[in-house]
C-alpha cells in the first residue's frame, strides 16, 4: 500500500499544486522571466547528452491564431501570452554525424530519445513556469497536423512538435479546482508490478471523478475514467502519423 508524505519542498508544492490553465490574463510574461524559465528547461537530462529537442517561443499572434486552429481550434492557443511549440530534434545530431563524414542511423530508438528528450524538457518548462505562479497547459492537439505545424514554424527535416505548451498569468476567476488522479497504489508498485485486477479500484475513480464534474455542474459519464478511456483509445488517434512523420525524417526501424 503507498503511503502518503507530509513531507514537502517547493519544487513539490509546485507540482502537487498544478492545474491545467486555459484562460489567462492578458498581460505579458517579463522577459527575464521567460529567459530564466527556458534555461531552467535547457538543464533537463538527456540521454547520453544527445540534447534532442527544441524549443519554438510564439510571441506572435497571428502565429498563435494559426496554430490554434491546426490544434484544433483550442482558444487558449491563441489567447495565451507565449505558446511554446516542445519539439523533438535529431536535425542536430545528423549534422554532428556529417561534420565526422558518418549518417546519422535511422532507427526506432533515435526516435524515441528525441520524443522522450523531450517530454523531459517540457516539463521541466512547465514546472519552472508554474513555480513563478504562471499557468501552463500542454497541447497534444499540435500532433493534429504536424507537417503543417513544422511548415509554420519552419522546422527542418528531422524536426517534429511532441507536444506544445500555453503559458501565462491565471484568470484567477477562472482557475479550476484539482482533477482527481489514479488511486496511488495503482500507479506506484514497490519492487515488482502488482498484477491485481484493478477493476474495483477503477470503478471508485470512476465515482470520484463523476462527483468532481458534477461539482463544475458537468453532466458526464457515470464510467467518467473508464467509459471516456473505451470511448476515446478503442479506435486508433492519429493514424497517419507515423507515416506523417517518417516524411518529416523520423524512422520507427
Amino acid at each position: 500500500m503507498t503511503e502518503t508524505s507530509t513531507l514537502t519542498t517547493p519544487v513539490i508544492d509546485t507540482l502537487l499544486s498544478h492545474v491545467s490553465i486555459r484562460q489567462y490574463r492578458p498581460d505579458p510574461i517579463p522577459q527575464p522571466m521567460l529567459t530564466a524559465i527556458l534555461e531552467a528547461a535547457r538543464r533537463s537530462p538527456t540521454s547520453s547528452n544527445m540534447q534532442a529537442y527544441s524549443f519554438v517561443v510564439v510571441l506572435d499572434q497571428a502565429t498563435k491564431a494559426q496554430l490554434a486552429e491546426l490544434a484544433g481550434n483550442q482558444r487558449h492557443v491563441a489567447e495565451c501570452p507565449v505558446f511554446v511549440a516542445v519539439c523533438a530534434d535529431i536535425s542536430r545530431l545528423q549534422r554532428a554525424a556529417e561534420i565526422h563524414g558518418a549518417s546519422l542511423a535511422q532507427n526506432t530508438e533515435n526516435t524515441l530519445v528525441a520524443t522522450i528528450d523531450a517530454a523531459i524538457a517540457g516539463m521541466s518548462l512547465a514546472t519552472a513556469a508554474e513555480s513563478f505562479g504562471l499557468g501552463t497547459v500542454m497541447i497534444g492537439g499540435m500532433r493534429n497536423h504536424p507537417a503543417e505545424a513544422a511548415q509554420l514554424l519552419g522546422l527542418p527535416d528531422g524536426v517534429y512538435i511532441v507536444y506544445g505548451m500555453c503559458l501565462g498569468w491565471p484568470d484567477e476567476a477562472q482557475i479550476p479546482p484539482q482533477k482527481p488522479r489514479l488511486p496511488a497504489d495503482l500507479i506506484i508498485h514497490y519492487e515488482r508490478y502488482d498484477t491485481s485486477d484493478t477493476a474495483d479500484k477503477l470503478r471508485e475513480h470512476d465515482t470520484e471523478l463523476r462527483e468532481h464534474y458534477e461539482l463544475l455542474g458537468r453532466n458526464g459519464n457515470h464510467a467518467a475514467w473508464t467509459g471516456i478511456i473505451a470511448d476515446k483509445f478503442s479506435t486508433p488517434k492519429r493514424p497517419d502519423l507515423r507515416t506523417t512523420l517518417e516524411k518529416m525524417g523520423f524512422s520507427f526501424e
